[in-house]
Parts: C-alpha cells; sequence; structure tokens
C-alpha cells in the first residue's frame, strides 16, 4: 500500500466515528451510556452549565458559539444574503425558545425500591434527539447517573408524540448486553421552526435506589440540534442528506438540563 493510500485510509477511520457521533443525526452506530462531555460541537444555553470554566463558559454560549457566526456571515452561512442569516436566526431562537427537558422523579424512595421517572422533551430539530440521566447539570463534570449511586434495571421507554413506542435505536443492542442504559436516542423528531410547530417525546427509565439512606442527586441532560428545521439552516449533499450549514463544529446543536432533583432514600 502506499503512503497517500495509507494515510487515506487513516484518516477514514478517524472521521467516520466523529461522523457517527454528530448530533442531530444520533448515535446509530453505539448504543450504550453516555454523558454531557462528549457534545464539544454543540452550544449551551446555561452559563449555569459551564460553572468554573471562566471566560470560556462565554465562548460555549449558543449566541456566541452559533448566532454569531451566523450573523457575521462566517462558515457556511456566507451563502445566505443578510435578511436569511436574519431570518434563520429568529428561526433557531423561536426553536431554542420552545425546546424543553423536564424530569418527573419522586421526592423519595425507600432504599432499595424499584421506581420509575420520566423525561419529557419539547422541540429541538430532529431527525434525532438524546435524552440521558446524568448526576449534575454541568457539562464537562456530569457522570451517568450510576456514578451517584441509582441502578438502571430495565430497558427505557421511548415513545414519540403519538404516544408509540419508538424502539428501533434501543433495539440495536443485542439483548444479552443488557438494554438498561442511562441514555437513548429519540427517532422520528420533526419540528418545523418557520411554521414553529414543535415536536415532542418522553422516555420513562427504571431505576433502583442505593440501599443506603441518604439524598442522591438526578437530572436530566438534552441533546437536540437546531437547523434542520428550517430550509435556510442546512444543505442537501448527493446522496440526499441533509447536511448543518454550519458544519460538524458549527456549534447548532445544543445541550440543556434539567435542575438537580435531590432523592430522598429513606
Amino acid at each position: 500500500m502506499s503512503r497517500q493510500a495509507l494515510m487515506g485510509l487513516v484518516i477514514a477511520v478517524w472521521i467516520a466515528p466523529v461522523a457517527a457521533l454528530a448530533y442531530p443525526g444520533g448515535t446509530p452506530n453505539y448504543q450504550t451510556d453516555g454523558a454531557p462531555f462528549c457534545a464539544s460541537c454543540h452550544a449551551s444555553r446555561q452559563i449555569e452549565a459551564l460553572a468554573g470554566a471562566g471566560e470560556r463558559a462565554e465562548k460555549e454560549l449558543a449566541e456566541h458559539k452559533h448566532i454569531a457566526v451566523i450573523l457575521s456571515g462566517q462558515q457556511g452561512y456566507a451563502s445566505l444574503s443578510e435578511a436569511d442569516r436574519n431570518t434563520l436566526v429568529s428561526q433557531i431562537r423561536a426553536l431554542d425558545e420552545a425546546s424543553t427537558v423536564n424530569l418527573e422523579a419522586p421526592a423519595a424512595v425507600k432504599a432499595g425500591e424499584t421506581f420509575r421517572v420520566t423525561v419529557r422533551v419539547t422541540g429541538g430539530a430532529g431527525p434525532v434527539v438524546g435524552v440521558a440521566l446524568v448526576d449534575a447539570d454541568h457539562r464537562w463534570y456530569a457522570r451517568p447517573a450510576a456514578s451517584a449511586g441509582w441502578s438502571l434495571v430495565a430497558t427505557p421507554e421511548i415513545s414519540g408524540a403519538d404516544g408509540q413506542l419508538r424502539n428501533d435505536w434501543i433495539s440495536k443492542r443485542p439483548e444479552s448486553a443488557g438494554r438498561n442504559l442511562s441514555f437513548v436516542n429519540i427517532t422520528g423528531i420533526s419540528s418545523d421552526s418557520a411554521l414553529q410547530q414543535w415536536d415532542s417525546a418522553s422516555v420513562v427509565f427504571t431505576l433502583r435506589a442505593p440501599d443506603r439512606p441518604g439524598s442522591y442527586p438526578l437530572a436530566a441532560a438534552y441533546w437536540y440540534g437546531t437547523e434542520k428545521s428550517t430550509l435556510l439552516g442546512y444543505k442537501t449533499n448527493a446522496m440526499g442528506r441533509k447536511e448543518v450549514r454550519g458544519g460538524f463544529d458549527g456549534g447548532s446543536g445544543r445541550l440543556l438540563f434539567t435542575a438537580v432533583s435531590q432523592i430522598q432514600v429513606q
């Protein structure tokens, strides 16, 4: 094999997993627990989620990492007119305002008790969004919920706005490996920023409480994209697939947390 061919192979291998990880395409090849530190291409809506990051925290906010780039016509936005860039920003801001995540969990449970929590999300451009249970509402410090002592004991129940189960993503993981994940993809999401029509979905997780009494943290993280919700936000490649206009590292994705619930284990 020539040196040039070898270098091409190395680059292809290096790029492949990055492309597979990108939202809003989800993680189609990886069915395992995740944490929000992987979302380097996403922008944050909450500066509190970057506490301790100093000046970098401001740079990671959506208004700076994404919106400002659009308005200035940088990167993939240079081909849009000023009027179209302003329209795109208006539509993305509407999507962000409509995109929410809520965690429904009991205030107290018994030690060793099995119980259910529900994460409800709205908005997100689709076609995929991500949801996880974590131990903190911090982008770089949060860990999967099991790190706080919670055990995931059943396959999450992933439902769309129609109430129908959406198991296509999680069913790719072998049953023998266990599907009791704290991170999931929700497929089939479709929001329209121009028409201000917002999709919704929910995930029910079944947990087992720690055996030792005390106060234990639990929060939900929500990954979603913005640009595929509007014709101005994406281009279609030769294979007919939508590609966000700002590119993989353009900051068009978002990461949003619920507040941390301190659940009392009695």
